[in-house]
């Protein structure tokens, strides 16, 4: 019996994991967590405030107060049975990474001893060049730095029993190079903090602080494991690269926020228990629209930990699924013909006395202000859309950008209808010559119109990559298995190179006698009228839409590839140096090694597609074959005469015509990969990789194995098909 029927037949038989809950949420959050609370309880009051001082204003901890700080974390640990540690980190892999190291030591004299120093929290040394590093680090020149980042909270991970002290850390090169997703990240979260408290100070001179915050929407699919192990695509790729629809998919749209099946639920409250002892604060689980496919969300979070705790989450997730005999998908597009899954990023900024930057306000005052930034992003978005369009581009994110769930690669701004008329209104009342009668601009009352604004952007636009949602901008367009980070340094990095031009410009005009009032106001009006092209309320999956943005001239890049040329431009150059987020080696490092990524994940999936039709799928059908061949031939001899077999016959044209294409195009797909392989150049190879074997062969090859599996006896065919992994718990 294959693995395919031996997965159905157990299914029924899968024991119920019994998940070990709390009655309540609040008496287990944190509890893995060294959060701020627990250091007050395990620190001395001057390394406490060290720390403190670290998290809320960035200020460097000394060695000797990190001694102390270690020797607390580490008593904690113990208190909970840990016996080693690690510094996790998220190389560009797209994963984490961890080495454990125990607390146990000996001493000269051979005494064992448990220890954890200030050294040890600070920095560890791993294999630089073990990692990719897009040509920054030879393999000869080994050496790269964890350094500790205090504004994550240490946590404790449990496996199996076991127990690690995790220290949230960068990765940095010998040379000071920043090799991972989370440095860049905290330079251009300050870069923003920075720009944006300038701006703030025109309203309140108060502000002394802007946070961004992240609240992410994690999209998956759960499917049964034994399902999983049968089939070899999911297992190298995460995604089917064969598979025909079945009869019923999302046609009906009564998996969306339906009833949640018991071994699924059980799996959620199992995860969520998890992720709450690691302080992530998930609130929301769900059905998403397509069969098998579920959403999890947290209340929003200072950028940086929302995007530790995502990581965390992912990882936590996969391991969780094991115990329960399932398996989750990540992936952007495990299944065709039904949704896709993304990570939409909710970003907003909060200054320390406690404004969101991104809602309207009461007064004429915080209305201003609420514009401004609201306008500044916009204009962001509209000045980079190209970069902002290389930060979501990766081979997964390819099958699901512009398809019928997913925001078009076009990068577009909705912001609904009400607001659509303010600006409209900023823009043609205002003149050119600013004078005093122009302060009645000022007076615009947003907040009344709060229900009226937050009605018109309930629905959010989903075919909108980047949709203003009441209070915050909702960046739909990241791939569910994606690292929050890039994204995120990307659209903080372009806010506060925005915002530093903003405040240059209103500056000026102030030097020149404007009011400051009005000095803002046309600023305003200046890049309301310069991003406008950018705003789009209508249908993105729409041809109309594709046609008008190219009329508009926003870019609308399809490929990987071709998107990523926006991280090696001179703007993009000049963009991330000027805000000391990237150099131009750094730069282009990080582009050759997205090639990189693109080129290998596209290559298993050729490899993979291959391997399956090789060895499961025309062995399958060439057996039917056979069996309808050897039936036509006893009718033959039986005396039967051609009109009695006609339809026995016309399957079996069929099945020898899929058969042949099947064969005939995998080989062409093995030699145009050869041909790719030999080329130097890597971006010249993803291209050829994604034009030359992706677009010539992939669909083209599905297109006949999926026919075969529709027109092959059901006994033979050896793959789980979609009615089983979808439908089937």
């Amino acid at each position: 019996m294959s693995l395919r029927f031996n997965a159905i037949q157990n299914l029924s038989t899968s024991a119920e994991v019994k998940v070990d809950e709390s009655p309540r949420i609040t008496s287990v959050f944190g509890s893995n967590v060294f959060t701020l609370k627990t250091a007050r309880e395990f620190l001395s009051d001057e390394a406490y405030k060290s720390l403190q001082a670290s998290i809320k204003a960035s200020q460097k901890i000394d060695r000797a107060m990190a001694n102390q700080i270690a020797n607390g974390i580490r008593a904690w640990a113990e208190s909970k049975g840990v016996t080693h540690f690690t510094h996790w980190f998220q190389p560009l892999t797209g994963t984490t990474a961890e080495k454990h190291d125990s607390f146990f030591t000996l001493k000269s004299d051979g005494t064992p001893i448990e220890q954890f120093e200030g050294d040890a929290l600070i920095q560890q040394e791993p294999d630089a060049s073990s990692f990719p590093s897009g040509g920054l680090r030879a393999t000869f020149e080994a050496r790269g730095y964890t350094a500790w980042d205090p504004s994550s909270p240490a946590f404790i991970m449990e496996i199996s029993g076991g127990k690690t002290l995790c220290i949230p850390t960068i990765f940095v090169s010998y040379t000071g190079d920043s090799l991972d997703y989370k440095a860049p990240l905290l330079k251009a979260t300050e870069a923003l903090n920075k720009a944006a408290v300038e701006v703030c100070n025109y309203f309140d001179k108060n502000v002394s602080k802007v946070n961004v915050t992240l609240g992410w929407e994690q999209e998956y699919f759960i499917i049964d494991e034994a399902m999983f192990n049968a089939r070899p695509d999911l297992v190298m790729t995460g995604r089917t690269v064969y598979g025909h629809t079945s009869a019923k998919n999302q046609q009906l749209e009564d998996q969306y926020f339906g009833s949640i099946p018991e071994r699924v639920y059980a799996y959620m409250r199992d995860f969520e228990n998890e992720a709450y002892k690691l302080g992530i604060p998930l609130r929301t689980r769900h059905n998403e629209v397509a069969p098998g496919q579920y959403e999890c969300a947290p209340i929003f979070e200072d950028v940086s930990v929302a995007v530790d705790h995502n990581s965390l989450l992912m990882d936590v997730m996969e391991r969780v699924a094991r115990r329960h005999s399932l398996r989750v998908l990540l992936h952007e597009k495990p299944f065709a013909g039904i949704n896709g899954s993304g990570k939409h990023n909710n970003w907003s900024m909060a200054t320390d006395t406690g404004v969101n930057l991104l809602a309207p306000g009461k007064t004429p005052k915080t209305n201003l202000m609420f514009l401004t930034f609201f306008v500044n992003t916009i204009k962001a978005v509209h000045d980079y859309a190209d970069i902002l369009r290389a930060s979501i581009a990766s081979a997964p994110n390819d099958h699901r950008l512009g398809a019928n769930e997913a925001p078009p690669a076009i990068i577009s701004v909705f912001i609904g209808q009400y607001l659509s008329k303010v600006l409209n209104d900023v823009k043609e009342r205002v003149s050119e010559k600013m004078d005093e009668t122009d302060e009645s601009m000022l007076k615009i009352d947003i907040h009344k119109s709060i229900p009226e604004l937050l009605m018109d952007n309930t629905d959010r636009n989903r075919t909108s990559p980047f949709a203003f949602t009441g209070n915050k901008f909702e960046f739909r367009a990241v791939g569910s298995s994606a690292n929050c980070s890039n994204p995120m340094t990307v659209l903080n990095t372009i806010m506060a190179e925005t915002l530093k031009q903003f405040k240059k410009e209103v500056d000026t005009l102030i030097e020149k006698g404007e009011k400051k009032e009005i000095a803002i106001m046309h600023v305003i009006r200046q890049y309301i009228v310069a991003g406008e092209k950018v705003l789009f309320e209508g249908d993105g999956y729409s041809d109309a839409w594709a046609k008008e943005a190219e009329r508009r001239g926003l870019p609308n890049v399809k490929t990987t590839p071709l998107a990523l040329d926006a991280m090696v431009t001179e703007k993009a150059k000049k963009l991330f140096e000027s805000n000391n987020i990237y150099s131009h080696s750094e730069l282009e490092a990080r582009h050759e090694i997205e090639l990189e990524k693109y080129i290998k994940k596209v290559q298993i999936e050729s490899r993979i597609m291959g391997e399956i039709a090789t060895s499961h799928i025309l062995p399958a059908a060439i057996r039917y074959q056979n069996l309808l061949a050897n039936n036509i031939r006893g009718l033959k001899e039986a005396g039967i005469t051609e009109a009695g077999f006609a339809n026995q016959k016309q399957i079996l044209e069929k099945i020898s015509e899929h058969i042949n294409k099947t064969s005939d195009l995998v080989e062409k797909m093995i030699d145009a990969r050869k041909i790719a392989n030999n080329i130097d150049n890597t971006r010249t190879k993803a291209i050829a990789y994604q034009s030359q074997v992706k677009d010539t062969f992939f669909d083209e090859i599905r297109y006949h194995v999926d026919k075969l599996e529709l027109l092959v006896d059901d006994r033979e065919w050896y793959l789980p098909k979609y009615r089983e992994m979808l439908f089937l718990r």
